[in-house]
């Protein structure tokens, strides 16, 4: 029996090494991904231009206008001269914020009196306005201390932020340990799907059925492979986080490769049930595209989990990579308890027996 699944396993192994476009689509996923995923996904905001009008051009305004225009945030330092300005830099989406000096900004302050300025942002690009307003906001709250501390008063009480497993906020650590579990998935789920279909195509699924090979003995031979190949795309991307992007990995080796291969069984399931409903490569293809993209947007990568509606964490929870993207992150920037990891690998254990069941009650109804 396992000369028969070893013989199996060469075989998807050289149908996958051997046809070009087939090493294509191991190979090339990996290299664009990490070469563009950690600079293009990301949530920080720089190189975005910044409108003033300055109705004011006292000495205080200057001194703000100044430090505006040396944040990393902003690139470019639009002046403007009548408000029909700010209309039109906001419409054209030339400036994703302008910021509006009253003209007695500056006699206000020197008199001892709170000065107001107005923010306005551009409400197409909410999410980046936010976070480039919170730059803005802490240039005026870093002037308004050193003013405090140069009339020799106390200034307000201060919040002194640490930032624990990513100190400097570098949203590279963020995107390369979740792309060992992005690349994974799609890899296992095109390397299963697309393996069954293609025999279909070629007419040799039928012969592996009515072969001495028993289904779950297929089902062995179509695993083996894609957790191999997952294995060695994690590996590769593991090695350039860490010695490319130089990010550091507290954690476990053995426990993150542990992990993994319940991560897989769990897609070699999904991939396998896939196949079974798809008659020709194309199909397969669409089917994992249509698995896969859900999968991505509710996992956690993009956005927090906890932001969902409460019915749809539940429904959540037979989504595998929710669960792994946990494990990697954590395991790889925090070094995470047992519990922790038990706490989302049990589910990976149960989504991988069900659906590998379900597989296996597939592969029996075409023997029959």
């Amino acid at each position: 029996m396992l000369s028969r699944i070893v013989t199996l396993i060469i075989k998807e192994l050289q149908m996958l090494l051997v046809d070009r476009s087939s090493r294509m689509i191991l190979i090339m996923p990996v290299v664009l991904q990490l070469c563009l995923f950690p600079f293009a996904a990301t949530l920080e905001v720089t190189n975005n231009t910044l409108a003033v009008f300055n109705e004011d051009n006292g000495r205080q305004s200057l001194e703000l206008i100044k430090r505006f225009s040396k944040a990393q945030a902003f690139s470019e330092l639009i002046p403007l001269y009548s408000e029909l300005d700010i209309r039109q830099v906001l419409d054209n989406q030339q400036a994703l914020i302008v910021i509006r000096f009253p003209a007695d900004f500056s006699r206000n302050l020197a008199g001892g009196h709170s000065a107001t300025i107005q923010a306005l942002l551009d409400g197409r690009r909410s999410n980046s306005g936010q976070i480039a307003l919170g730059y803005v906001q802490q240039i005026l709250l870093n002037y308004n201390n050193e003013r405090l501390i140069e009339q020799k008063r106390s200034p307000p009480s201060l919040l002194i932020t640490r930032n624990w497993f990513n100190p400097n906020l570098n949203y590279v650590r963020h995107i390369v340990p979740g792309l060992v579990a992005i690349i994974t998935t799609v890899s296992t789920l095109i390397v299963t799907a697309l393996s069954v279909a293609r025999e279909r195509e070629q007419g040799t699924f039928d012969q592996l059925l009515v072969s001495p090979l028993t289904p779950g003995m297929i089902m062995i031979g179509k695993a083996v492979p894609a957790m191999l190949v997952a294995m060695t795309q994690a590996t590769i991307i593991l090695l350039a986080g860490i010695f490319i992007y130089q990010i550091p990995f507290v954690g476990s080796f053995m426990l993150l490769y542990l992990c993994m291969v319940f991560y897989v069984l769990a897609l070699v399931g999904f991939g396998l049930l896939i196949a079974s409903i798809c008659a020709t490569q194309q199909q397969a293809f669409l089917g994992v595209f249509s698995f896969v993209m859900p999968t991505v947007l509710l996992s956690g990568f993009v956005s927090p989990v906890e932001n969902m509606p409460l019915w749809l964490q539940y429904l959540d929870w037979i989504n595998p990579l929710r669960h792994f993207i946990v494990i990697v992150k954590g395991i790889f920037l925090k070094d995470i308890d047992i519990p922790i990891i038990l706490h989302n690998l049990w589910p990976l254990w149960v989504i991988a027996v069900c659906t590998l069941s379900a597989a296996n009650w597939k592969f029996r109804q075409h023997l029959g």
